[in-house]
């Protein structure tokens, strides 16, 4: 194994820990936990919007440009997180158990699992650039991981979710990023290819997602202030995105 590729794969581990940043979490009582969440669903929002808007869509139309190909793929994104939404509910409609998480939250880690699987391949292409690109990439994707993590968790407990559960569910997504550098390092021809696919449909996802389950979640939210706190948060996860452009 190359120095490049011990280097892609360590970085990788390092961006899939980071998941675990839920665990601060555990130590709020559960009436602070779920004003936490309600502000952190509003984050997520902003910053799942903010990610397919500023960088997923751009990323994919700078490499390749604004083609029918990547609207199509932008749109298969929507409409396959629409097709697997409709048969969570149908599982969720039959089912004798009443307790399940919703489905938001599912759509939530399908998504999630979707964007760590490109940050794994755009993490294992930088470090066959060189080590230096690998880094700061790695870095980039570190900064980018620590505000949507925490968003993915209040998510996954704002849907139903224990914190126990929230976090092992959320660190079995991250992990799935080594996947992404693994393909990256043994299908070199072929990544560009992929991440083609990928990037567009990704934030077809994540507009689906923000979107049609988590704006509706907000919408719950009759107070004033609270309201204009979930407006705070949404912009808040939209300038953090902003922001990562200049890294």
């Amino acid at each position: 194994m190359t120095t490049e590729a011990i280097y892609a794969l360590g970085s990788v581990c390092l961006v899939s820990l980071f998941s675990l940043v839920g665990i601060l979490f555990f130590f709020l009582q559960p009436r602070a936990l779920s004003y936490m969440v309600v502000l952190l669903v509003s984050f997520s929002s902003g910053s799942l919007f903010g990610d397919a808007f500023i960088h997923l869509l751009p990323e994919t139309v700078a490499e390749n440009g604004f083609t029918l190909a990547v609207s199509l793929f932008t749109l298969s994104g929507i409409a396959a997180s629409f097709f697997v939404e409709k048969i969570i509910h149908w599982r969720h409609v039959h089912s004798p158990t009443h307790s399940q998480p919703e489905s938001f939250a599912y759509m939530n880690l399908l998504g999630d699992a979707a964007h760590n699987f490109i940050d794994g391949v755009v993490i294992g292409a930088a470090y066959l650039l060189s080590v230096r690109v690998g880094i700061a990439t790695t870095v980039a994707v570190l900064l980018h991981e620590i505000p949507q993590e925490m968003g993915d968790f209040g998510v996954l407990v704002h849907g139903g979710f224990t914190r126990k559960r929230a976090l092992l569910y959320n660190f079995a997504t991250a992990a799935i990023a080594m996947l992404g550098t693994l393909l990256t390092i043994l299908l070199v021809d072929v990544a560009q290819d992929v991440r083609t696919f990928l990037v567009p449909f990704a934030a077809g996802g994540f507009i689906y997602i923000a979107g049609a389950d988590l704006i509706p979640q907000m919408h719950k939210e009759k107070d004033v202030r609270g309201s204009l706190l979930q407006l705070l948060f949404f912009t808040a996860g939209i300038l953090v995105m902003v922001v990562l452009t200049a890294l």
